[in-house]
């Protein structure tokens, strides 16, 4: 048996169904609660809590109008993180920034955010995608522009040691031993 899902495009909900001896069987709304008949390995992201931004102020209300669900952390992933990401009409996926040993990567479920690079800007639409090379010093961001919400997925290693430069803020990051991003000003001073 396979799990196939999908994000309806008018309403941003995601589906799924199975496909057993060949043959499609259209599955559960993978929103609110609900009987899931695929299994203890397949479980509801929608259902998920919501993380915040650990971006000291005054960067963290510019987080406002981001929704991260840490799809990853409900199977107790380690080496890397994967995460369901909503931003509504203004809002931006993080600060520009560029990370120095973890890589990134973006895949566009709907709408059309709009991405900052060292190069430029670049409209994204559904099923495009976007990666980003640790150590290169590009950063990077989304921006949604549009007047429709935007969801994509976001998928990260977890590498230890790992630090993040922000070319557009006074702000620099580094990943301590226990996970946990510690925010300093340029010049070395804790926020």
């Amino acid at each position: 048996m396979f799990i196939d899902m999908m994000v309806e495009q008018e309403t941003g909900r995601l589906l799924s169904r199975e496909k057993t001896l060949g043959r499609w069987r259209h599955g559960t709304l993978l929103q609110g609660r609900h009987r899931c008949p695929f299994g203890p390995y397949f479980k509801v992201a929608l259902n998920t809590r919501t993380s915040s931004t650990t971006y000291p102020e005054p960067f963290a209300s510019r987080m406002v109008g981001r929704e991260k669900r840490p799809l990853g952390d409900i199977f107790e992933l380690s080496n890397f993180g994967v995460n369901l990401t909503r931003l509504i009409p203004g809002a931006c996926s993080a600060l520009r920034h560029a990370h120095s040993k973890q890589d990134e990567f973006v895949y566009i479920l709907v709408g059309c955010p709009v991405l900052i690079t060292d190069q430029g800007e670049t409209l994204l639409s559904p099923g495009m995608c976007a990666g980003f090379k640790a150590g290169t010093g590009n950063g990077h961001q989304l921006v949604n522009r549009a007047n429709e919400d935007v969801l994509y997925l976001e998928v990260g290693d977890r590498t230890a040691g790992d630090s993040a430069t922000y070319p557009d803020d006074d702000l620099q990051a580094a990943l301590d031993n226990d996970g946990e991003w510690q925010f300093l000003h340029k010049n070395g001073t804790p926020y």
